[in-house]
């Protein structure tokens, strides 16, 4: 199934994608829930109602006609109010690529065990307008990841049977202020306030049922599915990222036996991947510079467009804009 949640009545509906238009869930079947929420809270028994309503619509049975065009509505997250978020380092290639931009050796922990920060799950957004601070934007950048939401509680979950607990896939764009981020690892704790900002999901929920055809086997010595999904960044329409999913080193599945080792895992928890080889300026940028001292480095700048494009899982769109309201609150403060 394909899931959007958007802005309706000023709160967040739930609705299905089929064909280019929306079907709101809970006028698909009364014991539907309407929000994205109550969904993933009773997702054992709405699912199956829920692929059942969507063989009605595409069978043309009923609610043909009740379809929303979806280009027509204000697009939220497609889990507007996750319960916690955690992004993790699953891809070998990113890491090693940001090791030689800061000359440092490679950490053979990094194949002992997956390792993710929490991040603020209150700063999750759908597309739109990414509004930054002024130090937002010094060495802002993009982060091209695919993030995973946990659809059922569990605790100590094995990897072989993690997948189970995965609701559905969606495009994540990890929007990291590199200056800020940079300043507070200097005394290794963080990333907090490079990151804590904006963070964009979307647009749309895959279930791992669409995905079928695209999964693949997980790596040597590694446990869980994998997806063969190119993933695409555009800056103002120049592609600037390629990379595919199907890379990830340690699978979604592993890092939730790791996050849930210990603690709970619940209905609405985000887990992102993590940024994909090449999927970052801080990264590029490195990599360019060892090749030609001389290099430029680029970095996302106010009336930029970011879209993010991966495989079956759509396009997010982002706009990078200054946050004018509170910008000139600063100023008032500061004279």
């Amino acid at each position: 199934m394909q899931l959007v949640s958007y802005l309706r009545d000023s709160h967040d509906q739930l609705s299905l994608l089929i064909n280019g238009h929306l079907y709101n869930m809970d006028e698909l079947h009364p014991d539907l829930p309407g929000s994205m929420g109550m969904f993933l809270n009773y997702w054992e028994d709405a699912f199956p109602l829920a692929k059942r309503a969507e063989e009605g619509v595409k069978a043309g049975r009923f609610l043909q006609n009740r379809g929303i065009p979806y280009d027509a509505v204000t697009l939220l997250s497609p889990v507007p109010f996750p319960t916690s978020y955690r992004d993790a380092y699953a891809f070998r290639q990113h890491v090693a690529a940001v090791g030689r931009r800061h000359n440092t050796p490679w950490l053979p922990e990094f194949d002992q065990y997956p390792v993710f920060y929490f991040g603020n799950h209150h700063s999750i957004q759908g597309p739109g307008e990414i509004p930054c601070m002024p130090d937002h934007l010094e060495n802002l950048d993009f982060e091209l990841e695919v993030a995973i939401v946990i659809c059922k509680h569990g605790r100590n979950i094995p990897a072989a049977l993690a997948d189970e607990y995965i609701g559905g896939l969606m495009i994540m764009n990890d929007i990291s202020a590199r200056r800020l981020q940079s300043e507070e690892m200097l005394l290794n704790l963080g990333p907090v306030k490079g990151k804590d900002f904006a963070t964009a999901l979307g647009p749309v929920l895959i279930t791992q049922d669409e995905l079928e055809s695209f999964e693949i086997p997980a790596k040597a010595n590694h446990t869980g599915k994998c997806w063969n999904l190119v993933m695409k960044c555009r800056v103002n329409g120049v592609q600037v990222s390629e990379g595919n999913l199907g890379d990830m080193d340690w699978t979604f599945a592993e890092l939730i036996e790791r996050a849930s080792y210990g603690a709970n895992l619940y209905p609405g928890d985000i887990i992102g991947s993590g940024t994909v080889g090449t999927g970052c300026f801080l990264e590029l940028n490195g990599t360019a510079a060892l090749n030609n001292p001389g290099y430029t480095e680029q970095w996302l700048q106010p009336g930029d467009a970011v879209q993010l494009e991966v495989d079956r899982l759509g396009m997010l769109n982002n706009l990078i804009v200054k946050d004018e309201e509170n910008w000139s609150i600063l100023k008032q403060k500061k004279i």
